[in-house]
């Protein structure tokens, strides 16, 4: 029997999954021990089906019986964990990008790095600043950014020679750095003072610095940064005005991830 709004489904759906999460829903709080009937007729499924997703869910330990009564096992606990290993970063970020934001007046951003591009996870928007509009899950390339150039200098020498491998170099404006001599030299330069800087490479007009994120281990994880536009702030001023409230908010993501129950993850 067709489920309401089956219709405009299309033919990518997969009706056995649909059902097989229907029967791990069945159970709740109010209803941890069920019988097949009762899974039967909270799912709408026959007897003879509820059964066999039953039985498929005891074989791989996400449920267990005890040959009347079935109830989920902390295994289904697996099945959230990658959302909220992917939610942990922004989230914690979130209050800290907007204290950052409120300090220096202009946009804060969080970025992982995804193959050869950066991918905006957090963000707090002051100003509209570039000619696209920057959201959760905007990409740019990693050679023309600040986050990237943060992002990069957390590689080992394998996994930037990949990364050299992979890339292409456009040169977006005037300013963009598109010999990977010239950006191996920036990225060690950024290694060096622990933070980036990026002038208009991306785009006439932005300016931006950024700073690591480090997990429990050590390893680079995401970016933050602040961008503003050329016009409104030197790049001295960025240097003296941004940078230091800009670390100041890495390391307190850092402090507060530290102390998160879910580590964090390259994206």
């Amino acid at each position: 029997m067709d489920e309401p709004g089956q219709a405009v489904r299309g033919a990518h759906h997969v009706q056995s999954l649909e059902r097989g999460l229907a029967v791990i829903r069945a159970f709740d709080a109010d209803a941890p021990n069920l019988t097949l009937s009762d899974v039967a007729r909270s799912t709408g499924l026959t007897r003879a089906a509820a059964r066999r997703f039953l039985l498929t869910l005891v074989d791989l330990g996400y449920v267990r019986t005890d040959g009347k009564y079935f109830s989920l096992t902390a295994r289904v606990l697996e099945l959230g964990y990658s959302f909220l290993s992917s939610m942990t970063l922004p989230e914690v970020a979130q209050p800290h990008l907007e204290r950052l934001s409120s300090e220096v007046g202009e946009s804060s951003s969080m970025s992982v790095l995804d193959g050869t591009e950066i991918v905006y996870v957090a963000r707090v928007a002051i100003s509209r600043i570039m000619t696209v509009t920057i959201n959760v899950g905007t990409r740019f390339p990693a050679y023309a950014t600040s986050m990237g150039h943060v992002l990069l200098a957390g590689l080992d020498e394998g996994e930037f020679d990949a990364y050299l491998e992979a890339a292409r170099f456009d040169r977006l404006t005037p300013h963009t750095l598109t010999s990977p001599p010239a950006l191996r030299a920036e990225l060690a330069k950024v290694r060096e003072q622990g933070w980036a800087i990026v002038d208009q490479e991306l785009e006439e007009g932005l300016r931006s610095v950024a700073a690591p994120i480090r997990d429990r281990g050590g390893p680079v994880v995401a970016a933050v940064n602040v961008s503003t536009h050329a016009s409104r702030t030197s790049p001295e001023a960025a240097r003296e005005q941004m940078v230091p409230p800009l670390l100041a908010a890495a390391r307190r993501i850092e402090a507060d991830l530290a102390l998160s129950p879910v580590r964090a993850h390259h994206g």
